[in-house]
């Protein structure tokens, strides 16, 4: 029996809702060639989804545990002429994956808060990286998921780790970013990187208090910063919680920053807004009047007493409009049903849009229903896909049918997880009408649990 087989039979030491049900650790690393497929997969689709999400390789301390840090694993569907190709999912070869599987150590730099990256996957420059925020280095992975080794971009990352979530410039094809360290209490970082894979702007934006900044968004003039009241502690990290995070809006306001894409620190324009906390925008625009508009899920708290286990938060999908005059910021509400992971046509980054994408949210009361949701931000009209009770929908993408379709002309992708019969489907659904039945659905070999995020890697992309 290999190290790998030995994962799930040893339980925690302690009771914790991420090691459990659908986010319980699978033991295996499998490759399966020739998958099923029922209905018909778009022929034009050439190309990999990837989505990666914590799968402890170890049984961790229940008492301390959080499903943000368990060692990362991809799962993969290869698919090209209409076929699915393969299915596989492995490891990110961290020291300690590498020191349990009895593997060498996989190259490259760490950095000192850890080689655990668990929470993105995307490619650039031809390249496909898994990242991680917090002060991690990204991790560059082969087309069959292998680890090739973690990376500072030849060096050009200077002033820390990266991001989990940088964002695609559809004009200059480069990536903006805001990081963080975990622990730093003096700074955090705008970070561009060009076409060429190398940082070519690393700028200090002085930050007290450690806040936690999971994510950015950008317009044709911003990057936007979402500087929220959840901050590093101390004393959480010293009583061995892995993500040492509190909820703190009585000392850290929250804030929404406007910078000038290639301006200093002294430029931002900070718009107060309302205590919540934002992981994920979806696109952000500049309006004609000066004003900066962001969609985005808004949970009410986060790491508050009563929220350390999953669905502890009431999350709504709002509209953001910041007054870069009154550095106000008004909040509508687009939809009370929970829901995250918002995702658009990323063709339209920074620039007007029409058609956002959601999936439903468990907040540990039972969505009115689990699946995705299509909102036409200019009607205010929604279409949902159902899964039914059981189904657990993960983020959706979209993937437009061609270079040059329409906005909404295409597909959106994802991994749903249906509890009763322990299994999971890869889904395509049309982006046009997502209530339709699916365009075509995969039944993956083994049970994917819930993960955080991917995304569509075209073949000719690496």
């Amino acid at each position: 029996m290999n190290s790998i087989e030995q994962i799930a039979d040893k339980p925690s030491d302690q009771t914790n809702p991420y090691l459990e049900g659908p986010y319980a650790p699978i033991r295996d690393e499998l490759i399966v060639e020739g998958l099923p497929v029922n209905g018909e997969l778009p022929a034009s689709l050439d190309g990999t989804y990837m989505r990666i999400g914590p799968n402890p390789i170890t049984p961790p301390d229940g008492s301390t545990h959080h499903w943000f840090a368990g060692d990362g694993m991809i799962h993969a569907v290869r698919i090209k002429d209409g076929k699915a190709l393969w299915y596989r999912n492995r490891y990110i070869r961290s020291n300690q994956v590498s020191e349990v599987l009895g593997e060498p150590p996989a190259p490259g730099p760490r950095h000192e808060r850890g080689d655990t990256v668990n929470t993105n996957v995307i490619s650039h420059a031809g390249k496909i990286l898994a990242l991680i925020e917090a002060g991690g280095y990204p991790v560059e992975v082969d087309s069959l998921l292998g680890t090739k080794a973690y990376t500072d971009l030849d060096g050009s990352l200077k002033l820390g780790g990266f991001t989990a979530h940088p964002h695609p410039d559809p004009d200059t094809g480069e990536l903006h970013a805001i990081c963080y360290d975990a622990g730093n209490m003096e700074f955090i970082r705008h970070v561009v990187i060009g076409q060429d894979g190398l940082v070519r702007r690393e700028m200090k934006i002085p930050m007290s208090g450690g806040p936690m900044i999971h994510d950015c968004a950008l317009t044709e003039r911003f990057v936007l910063i979402f500087d929220m009241p959840v901050t590093f502690s101390v004393e959480t990290a010293k009583a061995g919680m892995s993500v040492p995070y509190v909820w703190n809006p009585e000392e850290h306001p929250a804030r929404v920053g406007l910078l000038p894409r290639e301006g200093t620190a002294d430029e931002i324009i900070w718009c107060s807004v309302e205590p919540g906390y934002v992981f994920h925008p979806c696109n952000a625009y500049d309006l004609p009047d000066g004003r900066v508009v962001v969609d985005v899920a808004v949970h009410d708290r986060l790491f508050a007493e009563g929220t350390e286990e999953p669905g502890g938060s009431k999350v709504t999908f709002e509209r953001w409009t910041c007054d870069l005059g009154a550095k106000t910021v008004d909040r509508q509400v687009t939809d009370s049903v929970p829901q995250e992971f918002p995702r658009y046509d990323e063709r339209l980054t920074g620039k007007p849009y029409r058609y956002a994408y959601t999936v439903t949210l468990d907040e540990g009361r039972g969505p009115p229903f689990s699946g995705v949701i299509a909102h036409d931000m200019e009607t205010g009209e929604r279409k949902v896909h159902d899964f039914g009770a059981d189904c657990i929908p993960g983020e959706f993408v979209f993937v437009p049918r061609s270079p040059d379709s329409a906005e909404n002309d295409g597909w959106m992708i994802g991994y749903v997880l249906d509890v009763s019969r322990n299994h999971t489907d890869f889904v395509v659904l049309d982006a046009k009408d997502v209530s339709a039945d699916p365009v075509a659905t995969i039944p993956l070999p083994q049970l994917v649990p819930l993960g955080f995020h991917g995304n569509w890697i075209p073949a000719e992309a690496v």
